[in-house]
């Protein structure tokens, strides 16, 4: 049997003009039995049913095609779209134009449903940020009124609020610090400036700035048996830096007390370099790992908090490792550790 899938117009027209003008020439035949006569009757027919089928299949059926493709595109058609209309499109079967347009309406889908996760991101993050905010912002107003309010002539009492109100304002600074260089991270404003480091040496320095905070919780800082070699990597290294910096400054708040952070570098392939950075504390749930790395999202807000920071480290590690072309990975279990790896391109020399 004749299929029907991926007839094109004129084959249409054609296989019903001679559906149409095989009977009647059999009926001149019928009535007049020559040869000729019923050839030339079925070339007629044939011929004028063709020509008037096709024109209105691209006069009327195909205009209206036209008009749902200029529909989709939604821009005035330049000169090649222009001949697309006339030549290419006419010559689609109605099976070819249903599946564009059922391509063109899954990726609307698609496009509406990025559109609602952002936008359900946009008012998380806004009443987030206004929480994050306010807390800061409530406990200077809270220190100055009552500093107003007769303290501030009890020098002890005084100082101890405006010490306490400089380190809200501090905090305050410092989230919007993070929440400026995530913004130029994700805008492209803050360029990489990317040269050939060795990343055990950059740890080395990351411990070490960190040794105070770590030796209050009597936590040792190393670098992994096996590590030690030297790994050259291409990178920018004031932004590793920093990432190396929040992921241990996480794994010191959130490490047992007399527990262990270890870095390590491996070398995954002749481009590569693997490094990751890991605790033994409290571990992140299953549930969690998903978006803890998105601004200020925190596991647990109450410990959080007592624990400092503005909620937008991680978020920070990963625009930068994204901004280095590849992506950050966390495995955790509650109770026994967290481990932040992320990949960097090896030396090209």
């Amino acid at each position: 049997m004749l299929s029907t899938k991926n007839v094109s117009p004129r084959q249409l027209a054609g296989f019903t003009a001679l559906f149409i003008a095989l009977p009647v020439a059999a009926g001149i035949f019928f009535l007049k039995p020559i040869w000729w006569v019923f050839v030339l009757a079925l070339a007629v027919v044939m011929s004028g049913s063709y020509l008037l089928i096709l024109y209105t299949l691209q006069r009327f059926i195909y205009r209206k095609i036209k008009l749902i493709y200029k529909f989709i595109y939604q821009t005035k058609a330049s000169k090649r779209e222009e001949f697309y209309y006339k030549s290419l499109l006419p010559q689609k079967s109605i099976e070819e134009v249903n599946a564009d347009v059922e391509k063109w309406a899954e990726q609307k889908k698609m496009e509406i449903e990025v559109l609602k996760a952002n936008e359900a991101f946009r008012k998380e993050f806004l009443q987030n940020f206004s929480h994050e905010i306010r807390t800061p912002i409530f406990a200077i107003q809270g220190y100055l009124e009552t500093l107003l309010n007769g303290a501030i002539e009890n020098p002890e009492v005084s100082t101890k609020f405006l010490n306490n109100a400089s380190k809200n304002v501090t905090r305050l600074v410092n989230m919007l610090s993070d929440l400026d260089a995530i913004t130029k991270l994700e805008s492209g404003e803050q360029i990489l400036r990317k040269s050939p480091f060795v990343i055990q040496e950059l740890i080395l320095e990351v411990f070490d700035s960190l040794s105070l905070l770590a030796s209050k919780r009597e936590i040792k800082l190393a670098i992994k048996k096996g590590c030690e070699t030297p790994v050259t990597v291409f990178a920018d290294k004031e932004k590793i830096r920093q990432v190396l910096i929040n992921l241990t400054d996480n794994a010191i708040k959130y490490g047992k007390i007399k527990g262990h952070v270890t870095a390590s570098a491996y070398i995954a392939d002749e481009k590569h370099v693997l490094v990751e950075v890991s605790d033994d504390g409290i571990g992140i749930g299953a549930e969690h790992i998903p978006r803890i790395s998105e601004r200020f999202y925190r596991t647990d807000a109450a410990r959080s908090r007592k624990q400092g920071g503005t909620g937008l480290g991680l978020a920070i590690c990963k625009h930068i490792i994204e901004a280095h072309g590849q992506s950050m990975h966390i495995r955790s279990k509650p109770d026994v550790g967290t481990t932040f790896g992320f990949i960097l391109e090896a030396d090209k020399d």
